[in-house]
């Protein structure tokens, strides 16, 4: 009788799960959600952001701590997979070769990743913290170390950990346990019950409102910053709408030109330019400007935060004023990549498959992480150059208008002006790659985890 009641019951959540084994169709549903949000977002825009402002002030005062936790406990998981007996698992099967040489990949991985924010912050944070932050008296030799070793804690290994992990799920539950390719596959495989599958499409929808809106987010910044550049080097209105709007229409239609190719084809070949473009930008301004200044800002800036990372990862000023500003900063950040893993995660494990788990830890968090920090002690360290030792004046342009930091700090050097061109043109790239990469990983999740999606629905998006 208990055997039969046992049978019973199984088939009976078989038969319920199947019932609820349902996918929705995530495009249907997403895109009237999201027209809901920008409606509401034109029509009461102020009511809008401060109710979203509100909503996070909340979550950040009483879970700051569950945050930090989180994304730290995702460096140590990845530190840990990558040195255990699981890094050698190919992600694919067994001596499956990568689909793309190693340069490509990171190439890639890091445009969809940062390649915008880089450009921005890359002058303005590190003069910021500069300014003032926790535990330091502003504008003083102390500050100006603190101020890059903050900012690598915000652009560092904690990001790169936050995309790996979510990468490395996907990718292993796809290419080793041949899943769909959809972020609440792991939840269908591994959880049993009728409401696994209910949770898994909700987990399919948030990736991709959470994709919809970062980008957004992303492409309202880059704008703002290529209309400055424009500004400097040619005049245009810096307040423009209509500026604005046709910086807007020349990305739409440069993305969708991309998005009409393949993958191997438009984002690869673009994430490979903007890497040249931005390497040879960071090499200029280190030759050019204080060489040996910069290069010992940048060993000291990677000693400093590998010695105080651990402390840095569990701060939270609970005992102290400072809360504001963690939140403002520290926080922000780390919610940022936890809001942009569903787009990262799933965009670098589709091209990383063919790596092993450690090969694929290993580059996807350190060689993105210490380019970065590498980036920031070039920009970030000649502004504090010009600030300390050279004309200052650019703390003031920071804390006036951030966009124009980058420019600022490109007239004190020898070809000022095409400096500023090549800028706006590697911020532009670099926007165009991020949203094309963008629209094939929604083009993906909106076609029920197609590798390839259709040309239609990426150009839709």
């Amino acid at each position: 009788m208990h055997k039969s009641t046992g049978r019973t019951r199984l088939r009976y959540d078989a038969w319920v799960a199947r019932r609820l084994s349902f996918r929705i169709n995530l495009f249907h549903v997403a895109v009237p959600m999201i027209a809901i949000v920008v409606a509401a977002g034109l029509i009461a825009p102020k009511a809008l952001a401060e109710g979203a402002t509100s909503f996070t002030k909340v979550w950040f005062d009483s879970l700051d701590w569950f945050f930090m936790l989180t994304t730290s406990g995702m460096l140590v998981l990845g530190l840990w997979l990558a040195g255990s007996r699981f890094g050698g698992i190919v992600l694919g099967k067994p001596g499956e070769a990568p689909e793309f040489s190693t340069m490509s990949w990171l190439a890639m991985l890091f445009a969809a990743g940062m390649g915008t924010g880089i450009l921005f912050w890359g002058v303005a944070e590190p003069l910021t913290h500069y300014m003032g932050a926790p535990g330091v008296i502003g504008q003083s030799a102390h500050a100006a170390r603190n101020a890059m070793v903050v900012t690598g804690l915000h652009w560092g290994l904690h990001a790169w950990a936050v995309y790996a992990i979510a990468a490395l799920v996907l990718a292993y539950f796809c290419f080793r346990r041949d899943r769909a390719y959809l972020p609440g596959e792991p939840i269908r495989d591994v959880f049993p019950g009728a409401w696994a599958a209910p949770l898994a499409t909700l987990t399919d929808l948030l990736a991709v409102m959470a994709i919809v809106f970062g980008v957004a987010g992303a492409m309202t910044m880059g704008t703002f910053q290529i209309q400055t550049g424009l500004h400097i080097v040619f005049g245009v209105s810096p307040d423009s709408l209509e500026v604005a709007s046709a910086i807007l229409v020349v990305l739409v239609a440069s993305y969708m030109s991309s998005a009409a190719t393949s993958l191997d084809k438009g984002i690869k070949w673009l994430s490979n330019i903007n890497i040249a473009i931005a390497l040879l930008l960071a090499a200029f301004l280190l030759i050019v400007g204080p060489t040996a200044y910069l290069l010992k800002g940048y060993v000291v800036g990677v000693g400093d935060y590998l010695t105080q990372l651990p402390r840095l990862s569990l701060q939270l000023f609970p005992y102290s004023d400072s809360e504001g500003w963690l939140h403002g900063w520290t926080l922000t950040y780390f919610v940022w990549w936890i809001a942009w893993a569903p787009f990262v995660g799933v965009f670098v494990a589709r091209i990383s498959r063919g790596r092993t788990i450690r090969e694929f830890l290993l580059g996807v968090m350190f060689v993105p992480a210490f380019f970065s920090l590498l980036w920031f002690a070039i920009f970030g360290g000649a502004g504090l150059y010009q600030e300390i030792h050279g004309a200052g004046g650019l703390v003031g342009i920071v804390q006036e208008d951030t966009t124009r930091a980058l420019f600022a700090l490109f007239s004190h050097y020898p070809l000022s002006k095409l400096l500023s061109v090549v800028a706006v043109l590697l911020v532009f790239v670099f926007m165009v790659t991020s949203v094309d990469s963008a629209t094939f990983v929604l083009g993906m999740l909106t076609s029920e985890g197609a590798m390839d999606p259709p040309r239609a629905r990426k150009i839709t998006w």
